[in-house]
């Protein structure tokens, strides 16, 4: 008997690729798009407006489409959760205030108590991304000198730091100096920010928070960030290794070696 899944959608091409492999994987897509995704043509077997301010009619299309799991993927930013909750709908008021605020992890709590009412399980996005994920070692013809090497240390422990008190996952520093930790701006407008008050020669370092729940976000890094990065002028990316998603490989390493910079994946523990 053929399974539905469920894929929430939000914006970028997470949600493409992860329709693609669960199409592999023998799955019917049904994606529901919180926002604009022509990618998905072709990939899911339906796609589905969807609002953050009408979680019934999700609600509703899940049961009306048998969905047996959902799978999230994509951006959602927090701005667009705040609105969302304040002209939210009767099941998406009922889901604030089950979870006691707008917070990741009671929000998280919330869907996954809702979704289990209705016999739906929320899937790791692993098992369908995980050939994204960037292995350890150089991936750059360029290695980070001593200096940015120092700074990628204590950036990555500053960064899952943060990230375990539910603040973003990704820092930006220089000769041992903090200019940005993320909030809920993202990855590329740290970035920015960040390199704009330390000049060329930055370094920013993204990890994951322990614990971390990959049911609803495996943090990412792709053309966008190389973006930040070059306009920046920073030295150096480093990434938590084997748990951060790189878009776009090969793209991505032949721009960082045509802009002289470093990317470079690590272990943590061996950090």
């Amino acid at each position: 008997m053929e399974r539905t899944l469920g894929l929430m959608c939000g914006a970028g091409t997470l949600p493409a690729h992860v329709a693609s492999e669960a199409r592999r994987q023998g799955w019917r897509v049904v994606a529901f798009a919180f926002a604009p995704a022509p990618a998905l043509e072709g990939v899911a077997h339906r796609a589905i407006p969807s609002r953050l301010a009408d979680i019934g009619a999700v609600l509703e299309g899940l049961r009306q489409e048998q969905v047996s799991a959902v799978v999230f993927a994509g951006k959602l930013w927090k701005r667009e959760l705040l609105d969302g909750a304040a002209a939210a709908d009767p099941a998406g008021q009922e889901m604030v205030k089950t979870a006691g605020g707008l917070s990741d992890r009671g929000l998280a709590d919330a869907v996954v108590r809702t979704l289990a009412g209705l016999g739906i399980e929320v899937l790791d996005q692993r098992t369908f991304l995980a050939p994204l994920l960037v292995p350890p070692g150089l991936l750059t013809a360029r290695a980070p000198s001593e200096a940015e090497w120092q700074d990628i240390r204590l950036g990555l422990s500053v960064a899952r730091q943060c990230g375990g008190f539910g603040a973003g996952q990704t820092v930006v520093l220089r000769h041992g100096v903090v200019a940005a930790v993320e909030g809920m701006e993202g990855t590329t407008e740290t970035i920015r920010r960040g390199c704009a008050l330390a000049g060329p020669g930055a370094v920013a370092v993204k990890a994951v928070a322990p614990r971390h729940d990959y049911r609803f976000d495996v943090p990412a890094v792709g053309d966008e960030t190389l973006d930040a990065l070059a306009q920046g002028r920073a030295a150096a990316l480093a990434v938590e290794a084997g748990k951060v998603l790189l878009l776009d490989r090969e793209a991505v390493v032949a721009r960082a070696g045509r802009e002289g910079l470093a990317i470079v994946s690590l272990d943590a523990d061996a950090a």
